[in-house]
């Protein structure tokens, strides 16, 4: 299958850094660490697939999302990139490096491990769909109807970004019908046996999450012989929301980027 022709929001000025999002998620909610390491490189926010304002492919699956991001660099005339990538991001990422080495400089892999995740977030798509949400003018409305599921109103609010007007209604800009038929590919993890990325590696984990174990630092290993690992404490999941100025600041030695 051909690769897509990703959304991208670029700004900055030095050596290129690619960041790729999160299932659920999209560029935008990596502007805030885009302005904040802008002075040291030229980063690439990336919408993967079925996300933002990418195209929808029935399709999508790790060897595809990678195909996209190389196909972006190709497009952009970038030959090898720092590369940030967080929760599906990260698999993105890492698939990326271990595919095509030569065209990741260092990786910084965000809460997500090489290895299969136990998270399946289907049934959340399904109540997502189940939504009127042509009816809704407004997201209130979406809001309230959606905390029948998801009671967690932060999660909610990141769920809820997916949604946009349409004539007097609203709609999904994300394919929750194609994420949901893809889960059980995105909620795994291949590679070509044996593949390994020897280039500097940082995975970045927070002290809350359950995504990144202990039990998976033999995975890690086994693909990305010169990794590390960092915990920041106070997050979870979403380290570079929960986290911001702690994330950064990490990003930015690890990068070599001088201190701001």
């Amino acid at each position: 299958m051909a690769a897509l022709s990703l959304s991208h929001q670029r700004s900055g000025e030095g050596p290129p850094l690619i960041v790729l999002h999160g299932l659920f998620g999209s560029s935008t909610n990596w502007r805030g660490i885009a302005r904040a390491l802008a002075d040291c490189r030229s980063v690439h926010l990336l919408d993967a697939r079925n996300h933002g304002a990418s195209p929808h492919a029935a399709q999508m699956d790790y060897a595809l999302l990678a195909d996209d991001v190389a196909a972006y660099m190709d497009s952009a005339r970038i030959a090898s990139a720092d590369v940030i990538g967080h929760s599906m991001g990260g698999k993105t990422a890492m698939r990326l490096a271990l595919d095509a080495p030569a065209r990741v400089s260092r990786l910084m892999v965000v809460d997500i491990a090489p290895a299969p995740s136990d998270s399946d977030h289907r049934p959340l798509i399904e109540a997502m769909l189940a939504m009127p949400v042509q009816r809704y003018a407004r997201r209130a409305e979406a809001d309230a109807a959606l905390a029948a599921s998801v009671a967690d109103p932060a999660l909610r609010a990141f769920l809820l970004q997916n949604l946009t007007a349409r004539g007097t209604g609203m709609g999904w800009r994300i394919n929750l019908a194609a994420i949901r038929d893809s889960m059980p590919a995105l909620l795994g993890f291949e590679a070509a046996p044996g593949a390994r990325y020897p280039g500097e590696v940082l995975f970045v984990r927070g002290a809350h999450s359950h995504y990144l174990r202990a039990e998976h630092e033999p995975a890690i290993r086994a693909h990305f012989p010169a990794a590390r690992i960092a915990t920041i404490d106070g997050a979870g999941h979403w380290v570079h929301a929960e986290q911001p100025q702690r994330f950064v600041a990490l990003a930015r030695e690890y990068l070599g980027c001088a201190a701001s």
